[in-house]
């Protein structure tokens, strides 16, 4: 999806609705685990059905389905699928690695699961983003300030020499990484 079909179905649903999809099987009601063979699928289709009139994108973090294993790993693409395909779809696996080894998570998320956008850690610096932002129509959302308690450890450290902290360090320098089509 590109930038502008992103900033249209905004405009067209005036919302700006993403839904989680952080499914944790130890929190699906009992019914559903009861009456389904699929509970994750089956709760994950209901909050789609539910939702999918108002939300502009779905963010599923990639963990609650890889602690299933391989089950899982197909209950992640079997909701991507679930998703109408004018929706945008952010796997949030928080990923990046040397370089051979991003390129991989890029074909996993992006070819084979058909994700528009994954969270990346930009951390390892340009080389282990870079592969991701050779996918055309596909985003990266790369972690600079992040929400849990120990963000203060590293990411609100001063930088010598500037009136800055680290994330905001990460933020400027990764800027010059991709533009505003991919990141």
């Amino acid at each position: 999806m590109t930038r502008k079909e992103l900033i249209e179905l905004i405009r067209k649903k005036q919302s700006l609705l993403c839904v989680g999809l952080d499914t944790d099987i130890d929190k699906i009601p009992s019914f559903l685990k009861k009456e389904y063979p699929n509970p994750v699928l089956e709760f994950n289709k209901r909050i789609i059905k539910a939702t999918s009139d108002f939300a502009v994108a779905y963010k599923i973090n990639t963990a609650f389905y890889e602690a299933q294993g391989a089950e899982g790993w197909q209950n992640l693409m079997d909701t991507v699928d679930l998703i109408p395909e004018d929706i945008f779809v952010i796997l949030d696996g928080k990923r990046a690695d040397i370089g051979n080894t991003s390129k991989m998570y890029a074909k996993a998320f992006f070819k084979k699961m058909g994700a528009d956008a994954l969270t990346v850690a930009p951390y390892m610096g340009n080389d282990s983003v870079k592969p991701f932002l050779e996918y055309k129509k596909k985003w990266i959302i790369l972690l600079a300030l992040t929400s849990n308690h120990g963000s203060k450890d590293f990411q609100f450290l001063d930088i010598k020499d500037k009136d800055s902290k680290l994330y905001e360090e990460v933020i400027l320098s990764s800027k010059k990484w991709g533009s505003a089509e991919n990141m």
